[in-house]
């Protein structure tokens, strides 16, 4: 549903995305994160085409991202979505599905079907008199008024307290079982570990590491093991566990050697823990080392 080539953005002599090249596939959640201007929201503006791409191309739903008649299959939400707080939620969404022509019944009942969904209360208070988490619920409503088949959302659960993320966060579930295809920004790792079929990597404009999550732990992560044993084991960084003793190691050879170790000494394992890195710990450990090496240039 949503393929980028080669996508690179320039502005004047700085380089705010540089060859990424990405495929969404329809009713996935496809995450990107990065440290602040790694060039993540020009990306996504790039597909919703709000932004030419200096270079490479975008499609959406077989348009060409810069075609208009894409947009009625394109649900966008920005990371700062200002509203028009005169008026109420219900008059302003029913404002924006005229404007994709959406006639009047089918409109009031997606507008009040995903309002119940995401549990809104209110509708008829002025926007300008609601909370900030009503409001990106309303924002989110407004991106399912002409029932697209893309969404592009740019950190959709920002600034929310925890219920009303958790709220947000599930919708975005129940819109990828839905069918949906979803391009998702957050700065916080948890929710895209949560939320995101596959993942993407991106510092300086560049993408340094994608897949699902597990394929990023894999390929970038290190599992740790943590040995507990009914005895000390010499020459190993053993700390004491109560009755126990406890050795971290990195595989399962190393595992085995605490062991029989344990074992020479009248010993034995009693217990072995595996520590899976987070996302956020891998992102850290990637970011670190793509400065590092854009230093070196």
């Amino acid at each position: 549903m949503i393929e980028a080539a080669a996508l690179r953005k320039t502005y004047r002599d700085f380089p705010a995305v540089v060859g990424s090249t990405f495929e969404v596939d329809r009713g996935e959640i496809f995450g990107i994160v990065g440290p602040n201007g790694a060039g993540k929201t020009t990306t996504l503006k790039m597909i919703a085409g709000l932004v030419d791409p200096t270079a490479g191309a975008a499609t959406v739903a077989g348009f060409d991202a810069a075609d208009p008649e894409m947009r009625r299959s394109l649900g966008f939400l920005p990371e700062e979505s200002p509203l028009y707080e005169d008026m109420t939620a219900r008059s302003y969404l029913r404002f924006f599905a005229d404007l994709y022509d959406v006639p009047a019944e089918t409109a009031t009942e997606r507008i009040e079907r995903n309002l119940d969904r995401l549990e809104l209360d209110h509708r008829d208070r002025r926007l300008g008199d609601v909370s900030k988490g009503m409001k990106r619920k309303v924002a989110i409503v407004r991106s399912l008024v002409n029932d697209p088949d893309v969404l592009v959302y740019d950190e959709p659960a920002s600034g929310l307290d925890p219920l009303t993320t958790n709220y947000v966060l599930e919708f975005v579930r129940e819109l990828r079982d839905a069918g949906k295809t979803v391009l998702f920004s957050a700065h916080n790792l948890y929710h895209v570990e949560s939320v995101c079929d596959r993942v993407a990597i991106m510092n300086h404009g560049e993408i340094v590491a994608r897949g699902t999550v597990p394929e990023i732990r894999e390929q970038y992560g290190t599992t740790e093991y943590r040995v507990f044993t009914s005895r000390p084991v010499p020459d190993a960084d053993t700390e004491p566990d109560g009755d126990r003793h406890a050795v971290t190691v990195e595989d399962m050879s190393a595992v085995e050697r605490i062991r029989e170790q344990a074992a020479e000494r009248g010993g034995e394992v009693v217990d072995i823990r595996t520590r899976e890195p987070s996302l956020e710990e891998i992102f850290l450990d990637l970011a670190a080392e793509t400065d590092g090496l854009r230093g070196k240039r």
